[in-house]
């Protein structure tokens, strides 16, 4: 499956490799080493193959892999993840053989092998490392040229040619082999850009490098007094934290869809033809196996219930709060756990058809949706190359038409490139995101990428979960007038059992002792013998034997012996902010919704309570995410907050998204940040710091732009010196970083 809306460049089929040079073409002598049928996946009539896809770092790859595949016949379905490097191809023709898509792959100027994750993770783990060693080589030398630049500006009257000389060939000695190590991630990105018939901001970067090396290098050479070593490896030093910070934010976005597969791949108890029981991986399975889940285990497939009786958790799955009980035939889906007895079920679908295999497909959609998301500095910097490279052209054939001296108008040319280097372009939003994010985490808020903010600012539509968002995920009891002594009884009881509400009441009570001779029924309760006398924990019908409670409230009903039964009334606890969070965004222009698995009468009594009119019960998760799409399409920009499992293909497909603390590990890395969890009101804090920087850094871009109007003439008339430089570049940036730093004067402004 292609997907749609996404503009396709007509000569990229004909560039091998990345269309906009963000990578160089890879080889393909290692394309069929691994003989990929090995990898080859059927199910029914379909085959599919998922590949590890080297070198795609852009949109334009996304379209020219999808759309070459999608040309082979037979090809039934392509979807790549950018992120990860992962394609999935599907295809139904036996006469296609998967060693072909390899070839296309490899036809088109990409690396591609059967998908390993630990290869995908080990390929960016390095690519890390490279630039983590080029960011310290570059740092090192930046520090102990500046040094000498220093000395030479400090010593101008004072000092004589020799050291002078001697100082510039030290600073030489340096660059040089530093600019050769540390540049090469830009060198290679510029070629490969230039290659391909684009410019991309490598490009003035490499320019202003290399050449302010090479005129350096010939002042020295020449006895000259002006020389640029400090410039470029300062400059590379910068840019580098950036490239490094990058590359170590997108191998943690893949975290999401490789903690959704480990819930997949964990061993399950199969049962044989013969009754005997094997522990295999759930990724073995087929349809029909049966299967034996105990309790406390975690269904790894969706399976239908053949016998057995116990009770389910689904508070990850679907988001309702109370367990349910199990019924024969029953459909359970993969994620629920099953709380109380052993049960026996029949597989319904593999793992990789299961509910966990759609999220993780939603996982993957969204993923890639966000890498296709461009920043205010990717635009900004769309701008920069082709202004820049103008302006240096024109100084350069201006000075030669002026006075024809090839070396002055060499070295303006190169000043202006240098004095114009993208240093306030390239702090412009990192600085500003730096301070977010610092004032963020002061209020227990974590975010994962800079982006976040500029895609939460732009949010205008707000929808929430309901169980472990606006209210705690764990019931809590009533404090009804509690007997110590009945609740230290009951607490006996509830401490063997694993059943929600007997949790609660084991927690209020704290450690103690444990009953004798406990026994669960699954759908009833908990009994045993306490002290000698018999003693049940449970159900109202189970424990008294009538029907049914005048009190649609949850509950547990204790016995001891033949006294009176007690009841201890359970309820949903409503997160600190809850009742006031949707007041807080609607001042601030947003329409709030509520989404939610649970039931509907719970829900619906949830919203009236917390004044959101927008609400569904019993919503599945694809059509949490359906939801989404479908208001997206109406050019909403939605921001998603929910906790559990049944969230994070909403979390992933939502213009921006944000999860409590508490939440599952696949919903924590789905989302773009993390808060507490204690108070939601946090939420609207996170909605003004975010808007707020997008204002700092248009300010900075502005400020950017405004430099570079003055900076320009100056370097274009020939008065541009190392020192002037030096003073611009530093004046520049920090005149970014303390209006990033206003950030920091803004309190919070709340209704209530």
């Amino acid at each position: 499956m292609t997907l749609s809306g996404r503009s396709i460049d007509l000569n990229a089929s004909e560039i091998a490799g990345c269309p906009s040079g963000l990578a160089p073409k890879e080889s393909d002598e290692t394309a069929l080493l691994v003989d990929p049928t090995a990898f080859v996946k059927r199910s029914a009539d379909e085959y599919s193959l998922d590949i590890l896809v080297r070198g795609a770092k852009c949109g334009g790859c996304l379209s020219k892999i999808e759309n070459g595949i999608s040309e082979l016949a037979g090809i039934d379905a392509v979807r790549m993840n950018l992120t990860t490097g992962r394609l999935h191809v599907s295809w139904k023709t036996k006469s296609l053989q998967s060693a072909d898509i390899i070839s296309k792959i490899s036809s088109l100027g990409y690396g591609a092998t059967p998908f390993d994750p630990e290869e995908a993770d080990n390929e960016h783990s390095k690519r890390e490392r490279q630039l983590l060693m080029a960011m310290a080589v570059a740092g090192f030398a930046a520090a102990n040229v500046m040094l000498l630049s220093v000395s030479v500006w400090a010593g101008v009257d004072e000092m004589n040619a020799e050291t002078k000389e001697f100082l510039h060939w030290i600073s030489a000695c340096i660059a040089l082999p530093v600019v050769a190590f540390s540049g090469r991630p830009f060198f290679s990105s510029a070629i490969s850009a230039i290659r391909a018939g684009h410019v991309n901001m490598d490009v003035p970067i490499s320019l202003a490098v290399l050449l302010a090396v090479c005129m350096s290098l010939y002042e020295t050479i020449h006895h000259g007094n002006h020389t640029y070593f400090d410039a470029a490896v300062m400059l590379l030093f910068f840019l580098l934290i950036g490239r490094f910070l990058d590359a170590k934010l997108q191998r943690e976005a893949q975290s999401a869809a490789r903690d959704l597969a480990l819930m997949q791949t964990g061993s399950v108890t199969r049962i044989n033809a013969d009754g005997g029981a094997e522990s295999v991986k759930a990724s073995t399975l087929i349809p029909d196996d049966i299967i034996q889940v105990a309790a406390g285990e975690r269904f790894a497939v969706d399976a239908v219930l053949i016998s057995g009786c116990s009770e389910l958790d689904n508070h990850m799955v679907s988001g309702e709060s109370t367990p349910i009980i199990s019924q024969i035939g029953q459909t359970i889906y993969a994620g629920t756990i099953n709380l109380t007895s052993s049960i026996v079920a029949r597989v319904k679908s593999s793992a990789e058809n299961s509910m966990l295999a759609e999220v993780s497909k939603l996982l993957e959609i969204g993923e890639q949706q966000r890498s296709t998301y461009r920043q205010i500095a990717d635009k900004a910097a769309k701008l920069y190359v082709p202004v820049v490279h103008t302006v240096s052209a024109a100084a350069f054939l201006g000075w030669m038409l002026y006075n024809g001296d090839f070396k002055t108008a060499i070295f303006i040319a190169i000043s202006v490139l240098i004095i114009t280097c993208p240093c306030a372009l390239a702090l412009a939003a990192p600085v500003v995101q730096v301070v977010a994010v610092g004032k963020l985490f002061k209020k227990n808020v974590y975010l994962k990428s800079g982006d976040a903010l500029e895609r939460i600012a732009a949010c205008d539509y707000v929808i929430f979960d309901k169980t472990g968002t606006l209210t705690k995920p764990d019931a809590s009891l009533k404090d009804n007038n509690i007997d110590l002594n009945h609740l230290e009884l009951a607490a006996r009881l509830a401490r063997g059992s694993r059943h929600p509400y007997s949790r609660a009441l084991a927690c209020l009570a704290g450690p103690g002792e444990i009953a004798s001779n406990i026994e669960e029924i699954s759908g009833c309760g908990i009994q045993g013998v306490i002290d000698g006398k018999n003693a049940k924990l449970g159900s109202l019908k189970w424990v008294t034997g009538v029907a049914s409670s005048s009190k649609d409230i949850p509950s547990l009903y204790f016995q001891y012996d033949d006294d009176e039964p007690v009841a201890f009334e359970f309820d949903e606890t409503s997160v600190l902010g809850a009742d006031c969070i949707a007041t807080e965004l609607d001042e601030r222009g947003f329409k709030v919704e509520l989404l939610s698995g649970d039931v509907h009468n719970k829900v619906a009594a949830f919203a009236r309570k917390s004044n959101i009119e927008l609400y569904s019960g019993s919503i599945s998760p694809l059509e949490k995410a359906e939801r989404i799409a479908t208001l997206q399409s109406e050019g909403r920009k939605v921001l998603m907050i929910g906790d559990g499992l049944n969230d994070a293909g909403a979390l992933a497909n939502a213009h921006a998204s944000l999860t409590p603390g508490g939440a599952a590990d696949v919903s924590r890395a789905a989302s773009d940040g993390v808060f507490s969890g204690d108070d939601v009101l946090v939420i609207a804090d996170i909605i003004d710091i975010a808007r707020r920087s997008r204002s700092r850094m248009l300010e900075n871009f502005g400020f950017a732009a405004l430099y570079n109007l003055v900076a320009i003439p100056i370097a274009v008339f020939g008065f541009v010196t190392p020192l002037v430089a030096a003073i611009a570049m530093s004046g520049s940036s920090l005149i970014v970083t303390l209006n990033a730093l206003r950030l920091n004067l803004t309190q919070a402004k709340r209704v209530k």
